[in-house]
């Protein structure tokens, strides 16, 4: 496939997938509004659509929170309730918890956020013309920020607490230790319906798996989703090293759209914030496993797993530019993208050989391209536009292979495509790497 049939193709996904204001994540499989993939669709949407690229993010935070949380799924009211668990019934966030909106049925967990990066980038492409929806946006994202940085890191420390891996990585061997302790209650009767969208059930997390991960909700659900509770109360607690660069980064951007905007109220906040994550990130590098460590809260010690989170100093502003070197060898080098046998040098969600590794399951090894964006986005911030380059040709490779598809993700050895076809985000990035000149 050449670029220009890459592209339209992807321009298809994008318009195939979507339902008014906003765009569903994939065909079948993801019926509902998700939020960092409606940031990650808005990042490619401004190549065609400006205007539907910032509405992708306006309908998105029409579901915030009153303390400012934003949702990590909205819930199509016109989707069918077969068509995906756990749905809205499941959550009961307007029953559970005041601060939840009324008339949108919504999750009560969050997901990392890339919101204000996909603003400032809409900002950098489009220009004038989005301005004034832009500015109408902003003081949303900071109120935003500002519930992640004193809700979910209440001791200022720096990192973000998760008390659920749907709010990262889903079950990404980070995740393998805190979920292995947390002990299953009653649960009432459910089916999944996700494994009905994939031809083969080990590409998705296990049915045991699956059980945690709604008992973890069961008991949000008890806590009133709220985070003080929660925080006291859940089996699960990491300090989160991704999670909490990408909002390190994201203030950066955050900043930077409020100039543009001419808003100077918050900069002083949202500067002080992208500091301390970026200190904190960098504080957790491991010189011993050559990574960036989460935090298992519960456990009181460091995560010393080998996954695509570890490299997460590189998305941080202000980054020591000996580290960022050192992120960059480890980055190519044979734990990620450079491993012996891979088809392309892309980066995997997880070390080939390392426990928990598996080149098919889910955040268990097989490559995202929408991760591999972000990295390559952060390469270009630090001021590495050649690595940058190599990372983004090498995607491209791996996308304009015919049975590509845009999946959710694929096999790194084979590029075989796993998870969802048709996949918004997928398309979405493509569209952004496509858009620069060769």
């Amino acid at each position: 496939m050449n670029d220009a049939e890459l592209w339209n193709s992807a321009v298809e996904v994008l318009r195939a997938n979507a339902l008014g204001g906003w765009t569903k994540p994939a065909p079948a499989l993801y019926p509902h509004q998700w939020s960092w993939d409606s940031a990650f669709i808005a990042i490619g949407l401004v190549r065609v659509d400006p205007p539907r690229a910032v509405r992708e993010l306006e309908t998105l935070f029409a579901a915030q929170w009153l303390d400012g949380r934003v949702p990590h799924i909205v819930f199509n009211a016109d989707a069918a309730a077969s068509d995906y668990f756990p749905d809205p019934g499941w959550w009961g966030s307007q029953h559970f918890s005041p601060p939840a909106p009324t008339g949108i049925a919504t999750s009560g967990l969050v997901q990392p956020p890339v919101h204000a990066i996909a603003a400032w980038h809409i900002a950098q492409v489009a220009g004038e013309p989005v301005r004034d929806r832009l500015g109408a946006l902003y003081p949303k994202l900071v109120a935003w920020h500002r519930y992640l940085a004193s809700r979910r890191d209440p001791d200022g420390r720096g990192l973000i607490r998760v008390y659920h891996s749907w709010e990262s990585m889903d079950n990404s061997p980070r995740f393998d230790a805190a979920l292995a302790r947390v002990q299953v209650g009653e649960l009432p009767p459910y089916q999944r319906r996700d494994t009905a969208h994939v031809e083969d059930r080990s590409q998705r997390p296990s049915d045991a798996e699956y059980d945690r991960f709604l008992w973890l909700v069961q008991l949000l659900k008890a806590a009133g989703y709220d985070d003080a509770q929660a925080q006291r109360s859940l089996p699960l607690l990491m300090a989160d090293v991704f999670f909490s660069a990408v909002f390190a980064a994201a203030n950066h951007a955050l900043s930077d759209l409020g100039e543009w905007l001419g808003v100077g109220a918050d900069r002083a906040e949202l500067d002080s914030w992208a500091r301390r994550y970026s200190a904190a990130v960098q504080g957790q590098w491991d010189a011993t496993d050559g990574l960036a460590l989460d935090v298992d809260l519960r456990a009181g010690s460091p995560i010393h797993v080998q996954t695509c989170a570890g490299l997460s100093p590189l998305l941080v502003p202000g980054l020591d530019a000996a580290l960022c070197d050192e992120l960059i060898g480890t980055l190519f080098g044979p734990r990620f993208a450079g491993a012996p046998g891979f088809k392309y040098r892309v980066i995997p969600s997880a070390a080939p050989g390392s426990p928990g590794f598996n080149s098919r399951s889910y955040w268990r090894g097989p490559v995202w391209p929408v991760v591999n964006w972000l990295f390559w986005w952060a390469l270009r911030q630090q001021g590495k536009a050649r690595c940058a380059e190599e990372l983004r040709q090498a995607n491209l490779q791996l996308l304009r292979a015919p049975t590509s598809r845009f999946a959710e993700y694929l096999e790194p050895y084979t590029g075989e495509p796993l998870g969802s076809m048709d996949q918004s985000w997928t398309a979405a990035v493509a569209l952004d790497w496509l858009a620069l000149p060769t």
